[in-house]
């Protein structure tokens, strides 16, 4: 699983490498996310800009990693492209989750 992580204006940045999260890749996903996170400050975008399938693995995946985070931090999406988009519709995840077009959106609400 390809992840790249960095703090930038007090907001963690988790960006996706890979076009594809699916039950392959869930749990390590999960854990990469997990460890990465650690220190990370109480906003965290997670940015999909690159993924272009997610399964229910997947979708669970990220659910975690939102629990995982919660209270003291919170999980905010970026960048879904239109099927992942559709998915997080479908099973109305889209209403549990902040979700921003852009990762600049995202960073522009919570760096405010």
């Amino acid at each position: 699983m390809e992840l790249q992580i960095k703090t930038e204006a007090g907001v963690c940045i988790v960006s996706i490498g890979e076009d594809r999260i699916d039950a392959a890749v869930a749990l390590d996903f999960k854990e990469a996310v997990r460890l990465g996170t650690q220190a990370a400050p109480a906003e965290v975008v997670l940015d999909l800009t690159q993924v272009r399938f997610i399964d229910s693995s997947g979708l669970g995946a990220i659910v975690a990693t939102m629990k995982h985070l919660a209270p003291e931090r919170r999980l905010v999406l970026a960048g879904l492209t239109p099927p992942v988009e559709k998915v997080f519709r479908l099973t109305r995840m889209d209403s549990v989750f902040e979700i921003h077009l852009t990762l600049e959106e995202a960073l522009r609400a919570h760096c405010e």
